[in-house]
């Protein structure tokens, strides 16, 4: 059996280095966990957690999975444009290579600013039926 929340998280990572309007804004710079030189902007995933729901005879579970948008832009256009092109490139339909994708949902954008860096956590809630 797959790992649900792993199955899910490598969709996302090929989607967004699929998007064109995420590569204009980060380039190739979709991380999983960036490098340690890795350089301003880019997107990384963030924590993620899977609750198990055994109802009606139905192996699967809700993710919640977050996506960080990193920049050191003088202000924050650079990141909320980042995170927009995040939220509009997870509006398409994933197909996962292990399980089933039932539902994925924005849930929340939360911006920081900390001294020179901007981030953008942006989260979703998906339903996974497993196989």
């Amino acid at each position: 059996m797959a790992d649900p929340v792993l199955d899910l998280q490598g969709a996302i990572i090929a989607r967004l280095r699929a998007d064109a309007t995420v590569i204009s804004l980060v380039g190739a710079k979709v991380y999983d966990v960036p490098p340690a030189a890795a350089v301003e902007p880019y997107v990384s995933m963030g924590p993620s957690s899977y609750q198990p729901d055994y109802t009606d005879c139905i192996t699967g579970g809700e993710v919640i999975i977050q996506i960080d948008a990193w920049s050191i832009a003088a202000s924050q256009d650079e990141v909320r444009k980042i995170a927009d092109a995040v939220r509009r490139a997870m509006r398409a339909d994933f197909t996962l290579l292990h399980t089933a994708l039932v539902s994925l949902e924005h849930w929340r954008t939360d911006y920081l600013v900390d001294g020179t860096s901007k981030h953008a956590s942006i989260r979703f809630t998906a339903f996974i039926e497993e196989s």
